[in-house]
Formats: structure tokens, C-alpha cells, sequence
């Protein structure tokens, strides 16, 4: 298969779809890859490092769309990009659709083949080509939590973990999957004062054996969140309905009740977002402030940490990749429930049904 791997060109984003370890691996298997000039200046993946796996090196996006059958990304295409997608192409990459309508229906419109890695599943349920994005987010949503509570942030100027004789900072973390378990390790490595929220009861169990009582549990109801959003300093927005829209669950009302200077990180953006006020940002322009408290909203969180992201992301997408490109995409979908579980758009058509209905969109 001709499979090809574009610069991504959504904002401050450095991630790459392929490292040249990936690229040997497809070029020994018998694939032609290209990639176009300077795709992986950002995590120093040189061209000539892809060359020298194998890689015909592109000058432009337009060249690598034009000359291959997949497209292998990280972040969901932008416009231009959508314009250059036809039907024969499969595109491999994360979509986060239930949040982008007009991103569905371009890519309802070009016919391609769409196979978003946050709905892939493994056996016990679970979303691997998601997790290891959901671990960098976890840990930075800390990391710059932290940040801007800093007082020349705007911030309430505490500490996250205090000092002897002054209390930590309070820190909520909302759902207990892959990004809120990572997120309440940093917190509580910090020695922060941490307390998890999740609506699994089984979860929270989970929770608290792992972390051995280091941070506290609780069940998500609607009445113990506004109780913990008030005397928060860090709220971390970590729930994901897989495919679908995320829940709101911290409404305006309940930031009106918090203290000025408090921080929301919400990780949960890509799928709409957990906090009522949410909007997406970018690295470029990352927070605002609603009622005095700053929300931190960027959409692609992991960007900035690029050559961590690129190189776990890639240690987890290359099998699928290569299952693709050996077997084409309808047979390994066939073979494979776990891989169709991904696709989301096909033949101008929604195919995934959390999709659809947060969309509003008929299934296909």
C-alpha cells in the first residue's frame, strides 16, 4: 500500500503520524511510504532520518495526498486537508467528531474512509490508541494546573503541595479512567489533596487500592461535585463517553460558587468538553476566564510535549497501521472488531453510532 504522512498543521501541533522506526518497519514489509519535507522537524525526526528508513520525502501536503491510498495522522484534519481527501483514500488519524459537525460532514462529503484511533477498542474494552495520549494529558493537566494557580498567572498563588505548617492545594479530578488516574498520580506525587470523582463504583475500589489511601474517592453525583468544585483550587475535567459527547458536569452555576483564582483544566475538550463554560484553545492562546476562575482548554494538550506523544503514540498505532496497509482497510475491519470499532465515517456515511447520535446524524 502507498501509505503517506502529511505535517500536521493544526496550531502549535509538532506531533508526527510516523516516526522513521515506523517507516522502516512498513518499508520492510513491502509498503511505500512518503512523507512531506520537515513532518517531523518538531520532535527531530530528520528527513533524512525517513529517508534513510525507506521514505521518498514530498514537498507539500497536496504531493503526499496526491500520491498515496493512507493517510496517517495525528490530530483530525483541517479544512484544507479535507480538501484534498477522495473516496479511495482511508485516513488513520484522531477525529473526535462528536464535538465537530462540520469536520463530519466534510468528511462525509470526500467519500474517504475515516478511522479514528479514539474508537478503536481492545479486548477488555478498553481504548488503546487513546491511552497513551490520555497518560501525556493526565500528567501535563497537572503540570499546568500548577502553572496557573502561579499568582502572576492570574492564579490563587498556592502551592499544590504546600509547606509544613500551610495546607495543600485542593485538588478534584472528574472521572477515574486512563487521564483521571494519571492526573491524581502527579497530584499526589506533589503531595496536593486529592480527591477522584467516577460513577463506577467498582472503579473507585479500584482507585483506592492503587493508590493505597494517598487520595480520596467519591461517587460522581451532581450535589457531592458542586461540594468539591467550591473549595477547589484545581478541578480536572477527565471523563470520556467513548465516540460520544462528554457530560457536562460542572455547570456555570457551580463556578459562580468558586474562588477567584481557582483553575479548571478540561482534558475532556477534543470530545466537547466536561465544564459548562468550556471552549477549545489553543497553545498559542491557551485559557480565559469565566466568573474568575481561568480555564485551561486546549485542544490538543499532548502537542506540546510532541516528541514524548509522537513516539508513544507511535509505539501503539503501528500494528494497526500495518494490519491496514498488509490486508486493505474492509478486510482487516473484517478481521478485526476491535479495528472496525474505529471507523467512523465510509462511504459518505456515519458508521459509528455514538457519532451519529451526538450529531444528530443518520447512521450509515
Amino acid at each position: 500500500m502507498r501509505i503517506g504522512v502529511p505535517k500536521e498543521i493544526k496550531n502549535n501541533e509538532y506531533r508526527v503520524g510516523l516516526t522513521p522506526a515506523a517507516v522502516g518497519e512498513l518499508v520492510r514489509a513491502g509498503h511505500e511510504v512518503v512523507v512531506q519535507t520537515n513532518a517531523g522537524c518538531g520532535v527531530d525526526f530528520a528527513d533524512s532520518a525517513y529517508e534513510a528508513a525507506g521514505a521518498r520525502i514530498l514537498p507539500d501536503a497536496a504531493a503526499v495526498f496526491e500520491a498515496t491510498e493512507m493517510i496517517v495522522k495525528v490530530k483530525e484534519p483541517q479544512p484544507s486537508e479535507i480538501a484534498m481527501l477522495r473516496p479511495h483514500h482511508l485516513l488513520f488519524t484522531y477525529l473526535h467528531l462528536a464535538a465537530d459537525k462540520p469536520q463530519a460532514e466534510g468528511l462525509m462529503k470526500s467519500g474517504a474512509t475515516c478511522i479514528a484511533y479514539e474508537t478503536v477498542t481492545a479486548n477488555d474494552g478498553s481504548l488503546p490508541l487513546l491511552k497513551p495520549m490520555s497518560e501525556v494529558a493526565g500528567r501535563m493537566s497537572v503540570q499546568c494546573g500548577a502553572h496557573y494557580l502561579e499568582k502572576h498567572q492570574g492564579g490563587r498563588g498556592v502551592l499544590l503541595g504546600g509547606v509544613p505548617g500551610v495546607e495543600p492545594g485542593k485538588v478534584v479530578i472528574l472521572g477515574g479512567g486512563v487521564a483521571g488516574l494519571n492526573a491524581a498520580q502527579m497530584a499526589a506525587g506533589l503531595r496536593a489533596d486529592v480527591t477522584i470523582f467516577d460513577i463506577s463504583a467498582r472503579r473507585l475500589a479500584e482507585l483506592d487500592a492503587i493508590f493505597g489511601g494517598q487520595v480520596k474517592t467519591a461517587f460522581a453525583s451532581s450535589h457531592a461535585i458542586a461540594d468539591a468544585v467550591r473549595c477547589a483550587d484545581l478541578v480536572i475535567g477527565a471523563v470520556l463517553v467513548p465516540g460520544a459527547a462528554a457530560p457536562k458536569l460542572v455547570t456555570r452555576a457551580m463556578i459562580g460558587t468558586m474562588r477567584p483564582g481557582a483553575v479548571l483544566v478540561d482534558i475532556a475538550i477534543d470530545q466537547g468538553g466536561c465544564f459548562e463554560t468550556s471552549r477549545p484553545t489553543t497553545h498559542e492562546d491557551p485559557v480565559f476566564v469565566v466568573d474568575d476562575v481561568i480555564h485551561y482548554c486546549v485542544a490538543n494538550m499532548p502537542g506540546a510535549v510532541a516528541r514524548t506523544s509522537t513516539i508513544a503514540l507511535g509505539n501503539v498505532t503501528l500494528p494497526f497501521a500495518m494490519k491496514l496497509a498488509d490486508m486493505g482497510a474492509e478486510a482487516a475491519m473484517a478481521a478485526d472488531p476491535h479495528l472496525a470499532a474505529g471507523l467512523n465515517v465510509m462511504g459518505g456515511r456515519i458508521t459509528h453510532p455514538a457519532v451519529a447520535e451526538a450529531l444528530d446524524l443518520p447512521l450509515g
